[in-house]
């Protein structure tokens, strides 16, 4: 038997796992509590991060912090007039930290503000459970930090796209099963009649 040199093998290959966030929440507004106690809006939002972080094509670095504040109508409409110059409220918005190509070496990811009114309203319009609602605007919100937006519409059929494979992690509905895109990022007024 000649000696030989042992062939090498790599270790076998383990799937990479998703980064991580560090989640701030705040709920701002007693009414979140309508959905359950912060534990389980915590675990709704780190359920929703992370099927989010699954899909999306821009990873941030691990352990990059996100916070997520939920409030009220009253107050969102004061954050929406006072940085975007739109005074109504809204559902969902999103305050990116970095610009897209800085993400994965940002500690800090961004901020995402939640209109409790706003999204019982729409649940409520739309035949779907608040819980699953919250669950899509933070995944959407989540998304805006990442990087993507819905201003085209190729961007709002990527984007929606995205949006309805990480809730089907979730087991929850395509919320744009009847065809309509976001192509409008500013919802109706709150005194003006859901769409039909």
């Amino acid at each position: 038997m000649k000696d030989r040199p042992r062939s090498r093998r790599s270790a076998p290959r383990t799937p990479k796992a998703e980064p991580t966030l560090a989640i701030a929440l705040r709920a701002q507004s007693r009414r979140w509590r309508d959905l359950g106690d912060l534990a389980a809006l915590r675990e709704r939002v780190t359920q929703a991060t992370e099927a989010a972080l699954a899909v999306a094509p821009l990873k941030p670095l691990t352990g990059a912090e996100v916070s997520l504040l939920l409030t009220d109508d009253k107050r969102i409409r004061i954050v929406n007039r006072d940085w975007r110059g739109i005074d109504k409220a809204t559902n969902v918005l999103s305050f990116p930290a970095a610009p897209p190509e800085r993400i994965a070496a940002s500690p800090l990811l961004g901020d995402i503000v939640l209109a409790y009114e706003t999204v019982a309203r729409e649940a409520l319009s739309e035949g779907k459970s608040a819980s699953d609602h919250l669950s899509h605007l933070v995944i959407h919100g989540l998304l805006h930090l990442l990087g993507e937006d819905h201003e085209t519409e190729a961007e709002a059929q990527r984007m929606e796209s995205l949006e309805v494979a990480a809730l089907a992690r979730l087991g929850i509905a395509d919320p744009y099963a009847d065809g309509e895109l976001l192509t409008n990022p500013h919802p109706p007024l709150p005194d003006q009649p859901p769409r039909p």
